[in-house]
C-alpha cells in the first residue's frame, strides 16, 4: 500500500528514527502505525543482540540540576566510538534522558529506563534499543546517580567525559558551589571528609605505606609511625574537605566553605569519567 509523507514523518516524530527506517517499516506494517513502531522496535533489538559483545567504551557523561537547585542527576550514555559521542542526535539522545531523571528522580538505572522517553510512546529503555538499530552501534545507559540537598550543583568538564554533582548543607551563590563541582571534578576525591572514608581503603593506604617504609630500610616499629603520617597526609588529598583549594592553595575546601558561610558544607558527591 502507499504510505504518504506525512505517516512518515509522524512515525519519525514519534520513534525519533530514520525517515527511511520509517517508510520501510509503515510499508511492512501496511500502515499501522502502532505495528510499525513494533517493528522497529524489533529491529533495535536484533542489532542489539548481534552487537552485545561489543565494548562501549565512548560516549558523554551529562549531569544537571533541578530548577530549585535541590536535586542532581548524573547519567552516562556509552557508545562503541568517539564519532557518535560527539553527534548531535546521540546527545540530544543523552540530554533528554537525563531531563527525565531530574524531573521523575527514579530510584535506580532500571526504573529510568522504564520511564517514558520525552513525553512519547516509548520507554527510555525502549528508545535507546531503537537507536541502537538506527545508529547501528552498541549504546548503554550505564551509570545513573542522584544527589538531594538543600543545594545541589552540576559541573560537566568541556567535551562531555567528566561530570560531577555535589550536595551542600546549605544555600551559597552559584560560583561558590560551581568552585566545589569544579574541585571534585579535577581533583578526585574519595569521600567528603577523613571520617567518611572506608575502613578498608584506610587500611589499604597503611599498608601500602608500611610496605613501602620496609623496603626504605625503615625498621618495623618506626615503619608504622612512618605510615601513619602518610596516611594522615593523603587525608589531604583523598577527603574534599581535606583538600587544598585549587584556586587558593593556602585554604582547605571546608575553610574556603566556612568562610562563604558560618557551617556551610558538603553532604555528598559523585564525579564520574571516560578515561
Amino acid at each position: 500500500m502507499k504510505i504518504t509523507a506525512a505517516q512518515v514523518n509522524e512515525l519519525r516524530k514519534t520513534t525519533g528514527a530514520g525517515m527511511m527506517d520509517c517508510k520501510k517499516a509503515l510499508q511492512e506494517a501496511e500502515g499501522d502505525k502502532e505495528a510499525a513502531i513494533e517493528i522497529l522496535r524489533k529491529k533495535g533489538q536484533k542489532v542489539a543482540a548481534k552487537r552485545s559483545d561489543r565494548e562501549a567504551a565512548e560516549g558523554v557523561v551529562l549531569a544537571k540540576t533541578s530548577d530549585d537547585g535541590k536535586h542532581a542527576a548524573l547519567i552516562v550514555l556509552n557508545c562503541e566510538t568517539d564519532f557518535v559521542a560527539k553527534n548531535a542526535d546521540f546527545v540530544g539522545l543523552a540530554e533528554n534522558i537525563l531531563n527525565t531523571a531530574v524531573s521523575e528522580n527514579p530510584a535506580d538505572v532500571d526504573a529510568l529506563k522504564a520511564l517514558k522517553y520525552d513525553g512519547g510512546v516509548l520507554t527510555i529503555g525502549e528508545k535507546i534499543t531503537e537507536q541502537i538499530g538506527t545508529i547501528g552501534e552498541k549504546i548503554e545507559l550505564s551509570e545513573y546517580l542522584m544527589l538531594d540537598g538543600e543545594q545541589t550543583v552540576a559541573y560537566i568538564h568541556p567535551g562531555n567525559k567528566l561530570a560531577s554533582i555535589v550536595s551542600f548543607s546549605d544555600q551559597a551563590d552559584a560560583d561558590v558551589t560551581r568552585d566545589v563541582a569544579m574541585q571534585v571534578a579535577a581533583m578526585a576525591p574519595v569521600a567528603v571528609s577523613p571520617e567518611s572514608i572506608s575502613q578498608e581503603l584506610i587500611d589499604k593506604e597503611m599498608e601500602i605505606a608500611r610496605e613501602l617504609a620496609i623496603q626504605e630500610g625503615k625498621p618495623a616499629d618506626m615503619a608504622d609511625k612512618i605510615a601513619q603520617g602518610r596516611v594522615n597526609k593523603w587525608f589531604k588529598e583523598a577527603a574534599l574537605l581535606e583538600q587544598a583549594f585549587i584556586k587558593d592553595n593556602k585554604k582547605q575546601i571546608k575553610s574556603y566553605l566556612n568562610e562563604v558561610k558560618e557551617g556551610l558544607t558538603v553532604h555528598a558527591f559523585h564525579r564520574v569519567t571516560l578515561s
